[in-house]
């Protein structure tokens, strides 16, 4: 089976505070926009929509069944956010985008990326693939030295190079996820009352 090396490079804006961490991009034929989480039928953008504009279709291109890269990362820049992915190669076992299928060939080194964020207050992993190889690598940094994920939509607090950091467990953007969205997007806007204050 072919080896996939992610096809993106980071997206570290200066600054950022909040990292979002996936698993993996889908195959490109599913994609709308040349950027994280580019699946249309993928609530994330949707999500940020609803929590930062109260409109679930604000970074949609409806007529295209495409979203607006281009506000996209004016959004990510003006807010600080930070993209990538818990793994940089990877195999699929099936020809699509569930994780369930997803072998990690090689990690991705989420510490050297926290590394390069001095003012990285927050990461976030949107699924349970990602949370699982992050929860990996930060077992040894746990704040309060007893390693245990999170619960869905909550934190956990991490001491990375002497930097208290958190680690956010979030529900999966995809449809998979058997969540409504309005639910899902409660559950986002919590990282960004805590970021804020």
């Amino acid at each position: 089976m072919t080896i996939e090396t992610h096809p993106l490079s980071p997206f570290l804006p200066p600054r950022a505070k909040t990292l979002f961490l996936g698993s993996f991009p889908p195959p490109r034929f599913r994609w709308s926009i040349e950027f994280f989480y580019p699946n249309w039928i993928n609530d994330f953008w949707r999500i940020m929509g609803i929590v930062f504009f109260d409109d679930k279709s604000y970074f949609e291109i409806p007529e295209k069944k495409m979203f607006d890269k281009e506000k996209i990362v004016a959004f990510a820049e003006s807010q600080r956010l930070a993209f990538f992915d818990t793994a940089t190669k990877v195999r699929r076992l099936n020809d699509d985008a569930s994780d369930k299928f997803l072998e990690i060939i090689q990690p991705t080194d989420v510490l050297g990326m926290i590394g390069r964020m001095p003012e990285c207050t927050d990461v976030v992993t949107t699924g349970g693939k990602a949370s699982d190889e992050l929860f990996s690598q930060l077992s040894p940094f746990f704040a309060d030295g007893k390693p245990q994920q999170p619960k869905v939509g909550e934190y956990a607090a991490v001491s990375i190079d002497g930097r208290l950091i958190r680690w956010w467990r979030m529900p999966s953007s995809s449809r998979a996820y058997p969540l409504p969205i309005g639910k899902k997007s409660d559950f986002y806007r919590r990282i960004f009352q805590l970021v804020t204050e």
